[in-house]
C-alpha cells in the first residue's frame, strides 16, 4: 500500500493498495495500520465504520462537523464516485482549497480527509458503495451541510444531481454555513 500526501489539502492523504487479481477476482488490503502510522496518523483513532449505497447521479454532501470536527478515511468499495473535499480550517495553509478524486471499487484507494474539511461525493455508477472510517461518534447536533452548488465553491460535479436528501437540497451557502451561531 502506498501513501501519498494530497498537495491541495494540508494533512490529507491518498492510500493506494495493490490489488492481486486472478480468475477468481481480486484481493487487496484496504487498511494497514503501519502505513497509516507512517504518515503520522493514529490508526486507533477510528471509532466508527459506516457505509452508504447510492445509485448513479446521487449526490451526498457537502458535510462537515462543527466543534472538534471529524476525520474520515473514505473508500469506494463498489462502483465509482467523484469525491470532493474542501478545507474549511481557517488556520490551515490550504484554507478553502479543494481536492477531487475518482474513487472506485476497482482500485480500492482510500482518501484521508482531516477534521475541518467538508466532504461530498457523487455516484457515477448504477450501484455505488462508499465506506467511511470515522474518528468520532456521530452527534447529529454537530452536523453542518453546505450547498453542493454554491457558486463560491464552483465544484465541477460530473453529472446532474438526480437525487439528494432534503437536508442536502436545502443546505445553506458556504458563507451562511460558516457564520457563527448565535447563543
Amino acid at each position: 500500500m502506498k501513501a501519498t500526501h494530497v498537495p491541495a489539502i494540508a494533512g490529507a492523504y491518498l492510500f493506494e493498495p495493490t490489488p492481486y487479481t486472478d480468475e477468481r477476482g481480486f484481493f487487496c488490503r484496504t487498511f494497514d495500520a503501519d502505513v497509516i502510522r507512517s504518515v503520522g496518523l493514529d490508526p486507533d483513532a477510528f471509532v466508527q465504520h459506516s457505509v452508504s449505497r447510492s445509485v448513479r447521479g446521487v449526490l451526498r454532501g457537502l458535510h462537515l462537523r462543527s466543534g472538534a470536527g471529524e476525520a474520515k478515511l473514505v473508500r469506494c468499495s463498489y462502483g465509482r464516485v467523484f469525491d470532493v473535499f474542501v478545507d474549511l480550517r481557517p488556520d490551515s495553509p490550504t484554507y478553502r482549497n479543494q481536492a477531487y478524486f475518482e474513487l472506485s471499487g476497482e482500485t480500492q484507494a482510500s482518501v484521508y480527509i482531516p477534521a475541518g474539511c467538508a466532504h461530498g461525493f457523487q455516484a457515477l455508477t448504477e450501484t455505488t458503495d462508499v465506506s467511511y472510517l470515522i474518528d468520532r461518534p456521530h452527534d447529529p447536533a454537530e452536523d453542518v451541510t453546505i450547498a453542493f452548488d454554491d457558486p463560491e465553491l464552483a465544484i465541477p460535479w460530473p453529472l446532474p444531481a438526480v437525487s439528494m436528501s432534503k437536508r442536502d437540497r436545502e443546505a445553506p451557502s458556504l458563507a451562511e454555513a460558516l457564520q457563527p451561531k448565535e447563543q
